[in-house]
């Protein structure tokens, strides 16, 4: 019975250090994916994005040019985008090109993707979440059309988020719009089971207008 009782005083003892351990673990993790965001914001020379919020880092644009609307633009531009910890939201914005995504490292990501309905597309809201955990239904790519909504959130546990992405055609100022206000809540909510009115007025955050 004394021999008993040991083993079972050992067995609490070492579960009571095992669960301080697990902490100590969590929390160094945590550290370390803090300083990994922040390395990629030196090494990469990721600067906050106005409204937006997130880091972006400019790569660059490609020689080739393709008329739209009278207008000569670059075929594509290219850019590092970064959440973190500080900043794991992209807030509501639409974009006039193609915005295709890249996961480089970290996640995941969930995406909040609204279409108007355009020439055959029909109107949708759907999620789609940004990572490599392809069993649970993630996706290292995820292609916004171009002339959608979209919004992204990095995922809570997760410590930050790198993604290249590119436009087609290139980026301009002139071609995005950043936040909403009640008409598009209104449009929108309840075209998904996770759009409710709350929610969306979340995804838009400071640039309600």
């Amino acid at each position: 019975m004394r021999l008993l009782g040991l083993a079972i005083l050992l067995a609490a003892g070492a579960a009571r250090a095992g669960a301080g351990g697990q902490g100590d673990v969590t929390s160094e993790s945590a550290a370390a994916k803090a300083a990994r965001a922040g390395e990629l914001i030196r090494e990469l020379r990721l600067t906050v994005l106005p409204k937006e919020s997130g880091y972006l880092g400019i790569v660059g644009v490609s020689r080739q040019r393709v008329m739209v609307g009278g207008r000569a633009l670059a075929v594509q531009s290219q850019n590092y985008y970064l959440l973190t910890r500080e900043l794991p939201v992209n807030y509501l914005h639409w974009l006039e090109p193609d915005d295709t995504h890249i996961l480089i490292e970290g996640g995941p990501v969930d995406y909040f993707i609204f279409c108007p309905a355009f020439g055959t597309r029909e109107k949708r809201a759907e999620k789609v979440t940004l990572g490599m955990d392809l069993a649970k239904g993630e996706r290292p790519i995820v292609a916004v059309p171009g002339g959608c909504w979209k919004a992204l959130k990095l995922h809570d546990g997760a410590g930050y988020a790198l993604m290249s992405n590119t436009l087609s055609p290139e980026f301009t100022p002139d071609r995005v719009r950043i936040g909403a206000g009640t008409d598009w809540v209104k449009e929108w909510a309840g075209s998904a089971g996770w759009a409710t009115p709350e929610f969306l007025r979340e995804l838009i955050g400071p640039n309600w207008r």
